[in-house]
């Protein structure tokens, strides 16, 4: 046998045996001829595990220029939306007050805070300051509207995919969770997250790591979750359309913005400010308004909050021939429109009424399902016919689990 080590100069890289069926095979002559085959091997090992470098050198490099790329894209799509600037919060009620004392608590923390409210509270605004407040600051706050996304792109936009991962990947995509590392996630309109993407967040946001679609390992993230709803969630939990263990894990800080209608007082703030806005985007010379017109707009009711009132301050802006507003032109109240349908006028499927019934009969029966106390007996059901709706109606055990036992 003859061993030649392999090198790359000084640089030892492996060792070449060479075995022989017989005695006296290996010469000096021939020990030299192998010698020179092993430093060409060494030189080829070392141009491959270089290359092999650079490949991977290169791949970073191609991340982070699209990691870049996406943020810069985020960027302008943010300098072009208009929001009321983190210092420079409209309002000195009682009751917004006590929301930004709520965000000064929980901003220097890692926190999920879950901002509730009715749509045009300014729940997005409240997440930028809390992202602004907080030691990710220096970092883009990245935001998806869960409501916006086709439920079968959602997960490539949340956790990204591989290229030739599924038919149009054409590229590799790196998903918002990567995109957000080390800075802060916004989930906006969460309560309309598809079931199937639920299970995949819960367990993103509990082992802080996700996986490309396609992709072969999980990759570790560092984000910081902020969500919000208009919808409540213990309804829609009821209702078997919301996980309750995601709520859960959600509901860590719940911060609840109060309607434009609890916070009367800040209404004049609020005009003055969007006056000044789409005064001077428009190019006209308004000062304010008069006492008549703004009293009238404290007295609405303002089912859209806000974003109603910024919207028909713009409106008026561009009606007002004068330097005073003088006359505001208020909606005429639709009750179809804005009052909150009660059980009588609601319309609903069937299958959301069986659900409910069925989920409503399950607790009563302390989570059973079959057996004398069960939910199938209180319904007049066999219970493999129970059993069979639930799996129809998407019912399942973390649905009613936290009211009662284990399913008999």
């Amino acid at each position: 046998m003859m061993l030649i080590r392999v090198c790359n100069g000084k640089e030892p890289k492996g060792v070449l045996y060479l075995y022989a069926l017989k005695a006296g095979v290996f010469t000096k002559r021939r020990f030299g001829f192998f010698t020179g085959i092993a430093d060409q091997l060494g030189t080829g090992v070392s141009n491959i595990l270089a290359n092999e470098k650079i490949e991977l050198q290169l791949e970073e490099i191609r991340q982070y220029k699209t990691q870049l790329e996406q943020e810069n894209r985020y960027l302008k799509e943010e300098r072009k939306k208009d929001r009321l600037p983190a210092d420079k919060a409209i309002g000195r009620s009682a009751a917004i007050r006590n929301v930004y004392e709520l965000v000064e608590k929980v901003a220097a923390s890692d926190a999920t805070v879950l901002i509730l409210g009715e749509t045009g509270t300014g729940k997005e605004l409240i997440a930028h300051q809390i992202h602004d407040s907080s030691p990710r600051r220096d970092k883009l706050m990245i935001k998806v509207n869960c409501a916006a996304i086709p439920a079968n792109l959602l997960e490539s936009e949340l956790f990204g995919h591989e290229k030739g991962s599924f038919t149009g990947a054409l590229d590799k995509r790196i998903g918002k969770f990567e995109l957000a590392d080390n800075s802060t996630l916004f989930l906006d309109e969460i309560g309309e997250l598809p079931p199937e993407m639920q299970a995949k967040l819960l367990r993103a946001l509990q082992e802080k790591e996700i996986e490309r679609i396609g992709g072969k390992g999980l990759i570790k993230v560092n984000v910081r979750i902020v969500a919000a709803t208009n919808k409540n969630l213990e309804e829609e939990i009821v209702a078997g359309r919301f996980r309750s263990d995601l709520y859960y894990r959600l509901c860590v800080f719940p911060i609840t913005l109060p309607p434009l209608r609890e916070r009367r007082e800040d209404i004049p703030a609020l005009v003055s400010f969007f006056i000044e806005k789409y005064a001077v985007g428009s190019g006209r010379k308004i000062t304010g308004i008069a006492p008549k017109a703004l009293q009238k707009l404290k007295a609405y009711s303002w089912p859209g909050n806000i974003r109603e009132l910024e919207h028909l301050i713009e409106r008026t802006v561009l009606l007002t021939s004068t330097s005073i507003i003088t006359e505001v032109s208020l909606p005429s109240k639709n009750k179809m429109l804005f009052s909150r349908p009660d059980a009588e006028t609601q319309v609903r499927s069937l299958a959301d009424v069986e659900r409910e019934h069925i989920l409503k009969m399950i607790r009563l029966s302390n989570g059973r399902i079959s057996g004398a106390a069960g939910a199938a007996v209180k319904l007049q059901l066999p219970s493999t016919t129970l059993i069979s709706k639930m799996q129809k109606l998407g019912i399942r055990k973390e649905h009613f689990i936290d009211s009662g036992k284990e399913t008999g």
